[in-house]
Formats: C-alpha cells, sequence, structure tokens
C-alpha cells in the first residue's frame, strides 16, 4: 500500500454565545479544526485531526509514496519537522487510522488491547463561581460522572479554590475532583506571571485538604526541581505533560520523580507511537497514563485509543461544560458527538481505525474557505 495523497480541510465554528475558558485571556468567538486526510493507493483514507497543522503542506512530499503502515519511519520524519515547524501530530492519527482500517480492527487492538473502555471525567473549562461550579458538578455527577475537573485562573485564585471547595462540600465523597492550574504552558500572547512556588504551595495545601485525586500543571513545564520538591510533600498527586514537545521531557519527569500522572496528547505533543513507548515505563512504575484530549471528537478518540490500548487509565478527559462548551460543539465535524454510557465510561468504538464517521454537510458547512 502506498500513499497517493495528504490533503488538509481547514473547519471554523462560530461560537455565540462565545466560550471563555480559564487559561486563556480572550474568549473565543469561533472554534477551529483541520482535518488531516491520507489517501492510499488501496482505496483507505485515514482522518486525524487536534492541533493547526499550519505549515504542513510544504513538507507533504516527504511522505508521499511511502507506506502508511511504516509508522516509525514516518514518525521519526516528523520528529525531524517539528524541530523546525509545527506539531504535526494529526497526521500520525490518520496513518493509525488507515492501519486499523487495514487490519479491520479498532486502533486499541493495534496498540495492545488492554482495555475496552475507560471512565470519562467531565473536565470543565470556562470561570464560574462557586455556587455555579457546584450545582455544575450535581450536574454531571446526574450524568453518571464519577469524576470531573476544575480549572483555576492563576489571576484569580482565591475564586478558583472557593469553586474547588464548594464542589467538594457538594458532591462529598461522591465524585473525584481534579484540579488544573494550566501553568505549563500558556496561550500566544500571554506574558503574566506564573504563580511562584510559596503561592502553589498554598494552593496544595488548600487542595489536600479537599482531597483531589491531583494537582495537575502547578508549576512551568520545565520545573522539574520544583515539581519534585512539591510532589515529595506528599498527599497530593501531580499531573503534566500534555504539551511536551519530546519524549526526553517526559523522560525528564520520570527519570525526576516529579509526577504521578503523564499526560501528553496523542495529537498535540509528541504522537501516539512515543506516547506507548512512554506509557510502557510510566505503567511499569505503577504510574497512571491518561492523556490531555481537549480538541475535538477525533483527537478524543486517539486519545482514547492510545490509553485503552496500553492499558492507560483509570480515567480518560473528557471536555464537557455546557452551555459553554458541548459535544455537538466539540465534534461539530462528526456525524456523532463521542459521548459516554449512563456510568460515564467511553468505551472504544467497534469500528476499525479511530472509529468515526464524519458529516460530511458540516464540514462543508463550516469550510475555511
Amino acid at each position: 500500500m502506498k500513499i497517493t495523497g495528504v490533503r488538509l480541510r481547514r473547519l471554523r465554528l462560530p461560537l455565540d454565545p462565545p466560550f471563555e475558558p480559564a487559561w486563556d485571556p480572550r474568549p473565543r468567538h469561533a472554534f477551529e479544526a483541520t482535518l488531516v486526510f491520507v489517501e492510499t493507493d488501496e482505496g483507505l483514507t485515514g482522518i486525524g485531526s487536534g492541533d493547526t497543522m499550519d505549515g504542513f503542506e510544504r513538507y507533504v512530499d516527504l511522505f508521499v509514496g511511502g507506506d502508511p503502515l511504516d509508522i516509525a519511519r514516518h514518525v521519526r520524519v516528523l520528529e525531524t519537522i517539528t524541530f523546525h515547524a509545527g506539531r504535526y501530530w494529526p497526521f500520525e492519527a490518520a496513518l493509525w487510522d488507515v492501519a486499523g482500517k487495514a487490519a479491520g480492527v479498532p486502533v486499541a487492538q493495534l496498540l495492545g488491547g488492554a482495555r475496552d473502555g475507560l471512565a470519562a471525567y467531565a473536565s470543565t473549562g470556562d470561570r464560574r463561581g462557586a455556587a455555579a461550579r457546584a450545582e455544575s458538578a450535581l450536574a454531571l455527577r446526574e450524568q453518571g460522572f464519577g469524576a470531573l475537573k476544575v480549572r483555576i485562573d492563576r489571576r484569580r485564585v482565591e475564586d478558583g479554590l472557593a469553586a474547588v471547595e464548594a464542589v467538594r462540600e457538594a458532591v462529598a465523597s461522591s465524585m473525584e475532583i481534579m484540579v488544573d492550574l494550566n501553568q505549563g504552558w500558556r496561550m500566544p500572547g500571554d506574558t503574566s506571571p506564573l504563580l511562584d512556588a510559596e503561592a502553589v504551595d498554598a494552593v496544595a495545601a488548600r487542595l489536600r485538604d479537599a482531597d483531589v485525586c491531583w494537582l495537575e500543571e502547578p508549576l512551568a513545564g520545565d520545573d522539574v526541581a520544583g515539581l519534585a520538591r512539591l510532589r515529595a510533600r506528599g498527599g497530593l498527586r501531580l499531573a503534566g505533560g500534555e504539551m511536551a514537545r519530546t519524549p526526553a521531557e517526559l523522560d525528564a519527569y520520570l527519570e525526576g520523580e516529579c509526577l504521578d500522572v503523564f499526560q501528553p496528547d496523542a495529537v498535540l505533543a509528541v504522537g501516539m507511537l512515543r506516547a506507548r513507548e512512554l506509557a510502557e515505563r510510566v505503567l511499569a512504575r505503577g504510574l497512571w497514563f491518561t492523556p490531555h484530549a481537549w480538541t475535538n471528537g477525533i483527537g478524543l478518540l486517539a486519545n482514547l485509543q492510545l490509553a485503552a490500548g496500553v492499558g492507560g487509565g483509570p480515567f480518560l478527559e473528557f471536555p464537557l461544560d455546557p452551555p459553554g462548551w458541548t459535544p455537538e460543539r466539540r465534534d461539530f465535524m462528526l456525524a456523532e458527538p463521542v459521548t459516554p454510557d449512563a456510568e460515564g465510561r467511553l468505551a472504544v468504538p467497534v469500528g476499525p481505525g479511530l472509529g468515526f464517521e464524519l458529516d460530511e454537510d458540516a464540514v462543508e458547512r463550516n469550510a475555511v474557505t
């Protein structure tokens, strides 16, 4: 089998009202998605999505004519490109989609087949007061979720802590609570200062008292020593690595003993092959592997296939914060949005590849010309 072409399709869904994520100083008035199509001479087409893929067109010739199943070779090429340009891992996801379709099995089976699904945690995202966030948590519990994530805006720390504490009071011990400070990276143009170590220590103390499941990205992504120091205090799992650019960055966390939960996103960080290799090392040490998955339904499924394949968990991120962020908005390009079952579990799709169908009308309607 040979790759005969690679196409990109850029989509844009207007958001009215806008979505206001806690990690971004600017409201989102539109949701953009890029689809990557890998076409083959046997009629199979793989589709991936996640990052913007800006500039990838100039590198397509490095892959056309190659075997789409030679994923290890293509990953090495992508790593050379990533050094100079962007995060092009949705292309690798499309290759895995081809591989699964060629074999007639879900990608999770190709990656180990350890699980057929994972418990989802509802990953909330907008800024919301304590009472409103507690009300939201109760609604999510009614939908079957046994865990949720609350994001704390570092510019409004006390408000965020109050929201976490209100959620804990509302749900008691019926839900796990994850907390994200989003200090491991920042949006373009955001030059506001990070919380310093003393402030983070104070936040961590409050979160220990609230019995949170983990604290995500409490410090700068390259502060391995600081993360190790915070972890050594005990009583609180630390999570991170969602936007790492290289396996070496993730291995530094592992060797520095500074994370309990490893979260490289399959379509944003180091890709599916390298993430699987990392997962094997992480899980062998009794740590957790549960990828970040805040892109769209295709990126979410890539991370589900990855985490289920390697036996990760115990949870998988499920972006959800109605009314601002819903499966219908997130997965506007899919024939059916990705949703968990009544018990809050995300099952690996039974179909081959990544396991989705596009809504061709929605793709055409929201295409950027």
